[in-house]
């Protein structure tokens, strides 16, 4: 895993070199583009300080990055920005999830849920398109931790729902579970499964146990393809982790979503989405002619300005400088829990991610309120209560969080 760490300097002259291949609305004729740069009276272009702010003045400059670059050619009138995407793609296939040259597409979404959904949409008309399947064939499995997108998606495309349980105190997918929902499932005429594998679950930050699960699925004999939900878990577990199970390596994956507005910090709607090359052609929309190259994604028109914030955070860091600041991350978490383990106090962690679930029965509400803890649920009495190790939680708000809580269990 490597990507250089650039300058200042070097991404500025990158930046503004590609709106410079882009179309310029001043400069040029333009009659038949539905849209324009942004609105001058709200957004002035000649600010002095935007010649020191190539993201700032990107978003100005409003490039559209409708379609899908790393497949066909897209709307010339923005090909400059849209290289600087093509090459995020890249970086996160190639030097995030080990994947080869040119083996895969994807683009940047509008956030995660968009990435699972597309994956989903991908893989359902992969089954009908190359199986013959029938809409009523095909199921989405995903575990009772995953994400809401999951049944959003499955409403959306009409794929039947399989829910498979966890273990209250580990959350690790039951294998008696997985065999009985499979089953039931089959005996309602599904053929062909896609399943969702957690790479960090968002309520406990759980990484299912891909190579345990897939053989259990081998076992049966069923037909299913693997797209993992990497919202939140992309840009921390593979920096950390010691195996390849959840990289492009393992055969058994066929796509992955990011985040990047969770821990990488970018701007909301910076999800990304992954998937080997010879797959994303089952999300072409024909209609779509007016759009040079046509269109692959799910949310269509996009803009460029998010696919410059993700590549200028991470060619800020280079690789060495994001794995550093995610271990020292783990290591403020490691330091809380081992807090936690003094006081006795139950809670739910994978060493390998910042996110620490406390069982409700030590957690008052007011505490929760204070600190901002989420529950597991808003409905009712909160079973769990999570706390994320993020950038802004300094040592200080840690300590006194702690001190609140022994304050709580005294009385107690």
């Amino acid at each position: 895993m490597y990507w250089e760490s650039y300058s200042h300097a070097k991404m500025k002259k990158i930046i503004f070199g590609s709106l410079k291949e882009n179309l310029d609305y001043r400069d040029k004729p333009v009659l038949g583009l539905p849209a324009s740069y942004l609105d001058t009276e709200v957004f002035y272009h000649d600010a002095p300080f935007l010649k020191d702010a190539p993201y700032l003045s990107a978003l100005i400059a409003n490039p559209n990055h409708i379609g899908c670059h790393t497949l066909t050619d897209s709307e010339a009138a923005f090909k400059g920005t849209h290289k600087i995407e093509r090459e995020l793609i890249e970086l996160c296939a190639q030097q995030i999830f080990g994947g080869g040259n040119d083996h895969f597409d994807g683009y940047v979404a509008s956030g995660g849920t968009e990435a699972n959904i597309q994956g989903m949409w991908v893989l359902k008309n992969y089954f009908i398109n190359e199986c013959n399947a029938k809409d009523e064939e095909i199921a989405l499995v995903y575990s009772e931790d995953a994400h809401y997108s999951m049944p959003k998606g499955a409403s959306l495309l009409g794929l039947k729902k399989v829910t498979v349980s966890v273990d209250h105190d580990t959350r690790r997918i039951l294998k008696e579970s997985v065999l009985d929902e499979i089953s039931k499932a089959q005996k309602d005429g599904i053929k062909h499964f896609i399943v969702i594998m957690n790479m960090s679950t968002t309520m406990f930050g759980s990484v299912d146990d891909i190579k345990e699960i897939t053989h259990w699925l081998d076992v049966l004999k069923i037909d299913y393809r693997v797209h993992v939900d990497g919202a939140y878990g992309g840009y921390i577990y593979p920096f950390v982790a010691e195996n390849d199970d959840y990289t492009f390596k393992n055969e058994k994956i066929v796509s992955f979503s990011l985040d990047g507005h969770k821990m990488l910090q970018s701007p909301y709607g910076t999800g990304i989405y992954l998937v080997r090359k010879g797959l994303i052609h089952h999300a072409l929309t024909e209609e779509a002619n007016y759009v040079k190259g046509k269109d692959y994604t799910l949310i269509g028109s996009r803009s460029g300005a998010n696919a410059i914030a993700v590549w200028m955070i991470m060619r800020t860091y280079g690789s060495e400088g994001w794995t550093n600041k995610i271990k020292a991350l783990l290591k403020k978490s490691d330091r809380l829990c081992d807090a936690l383990d003094e006081r006795e106090i139950e809670y739910f962690r994978n060493p390998k991610m910042n996110i620490i679930t406390i069982k409700g029965d030590y957690i008052s509400q007011s505490l929760a309120q204070k600190y901002l803890l989420v529950p597991e649920s808003h409905d009712g009495v909160a079973k769990w209560y999570k706390i994320v190790v993020m950038e802004h939680v300094t040592q200080g708000v840690i300590d006194r969080f702690l001190m609140d809580l022994d304050s709580e269990l005294e009385t107690k």
